[in-house]
């Protein structure tokens, strides 16, 4: 399979500035290669953006990469394996820990709080309120400038493109 990287990095870019989530736009960007329909993708990841659920914790954009590599993993065209198969469920194990190993590499960690510089933990080990609070921050040049979630939904794009271009 031949995919132009460039292209699918772009597109999440844009579908994140449409204002997706971070895991949204990493995997709309290829939702096109499982005939998955984007509309069904947003809904079902999308409860994994902000460190699913804006806990903080796995970074959402790292987290569509590993949604991808399972629908990839298992495609019939792929493998004739199915679930509750060990086998596939080592492959698609491998595939995570593959792409969460490149992801750590290049941007430090594959923990939302850390990535966005949020790691003050209570004494209870619970971050304060106001860092998981439910209601999302609104999409202004402010938000851009000072979170690096445009470049993680970019290496989450890029990574997942690098990873599959290598298995074909």
């Amino acid at each position: 399979m031949t995919i132009y990287i460039p292209d699918r990095v772009a597109l999440a870019i844009d579908y994140f500035k449409q204002g997706y989530n971070c895991s949204q736009s990493v995997a709309m960007a290829y939702a096109d290669l499982y005939d998955v329909d984007t509309t069904l993708l947003a809904r079902l990841i999308g409860p994994l953006g902000g460190g699913v659920g804006r806990l903080r914790e796995m970074c959402g954009a790292a987290t569509a990469m590993f949604v991808l590599s399972g629908l990839e993993v298992s495609r019939p065209e792929v493998s004739p394996l199915t679930y509750p198969s060990q086998q596939l469920k080592k492959e698609s194990y491998e595939a995570v820990q593959q792409l969460a190993q490149a992801f750590r590499a290049e941007a430090g960690s594959i923990i939302c709080r850390e990535l966005l510089g949020l790691n003050k933990q209570r004494a209870n080990g619970q971050l304060p309120a106001h860092m998981t609070a439910p209601t999302p921050a609104e999409r202004t040049d402010e938000y851009y400038r000072k979170r690096p979630c445009v470049r993680m939904v970019a290496l989450a794009a890029r990574l997942y493109g690098e990873w599959l271009s290598a298995r074909t």
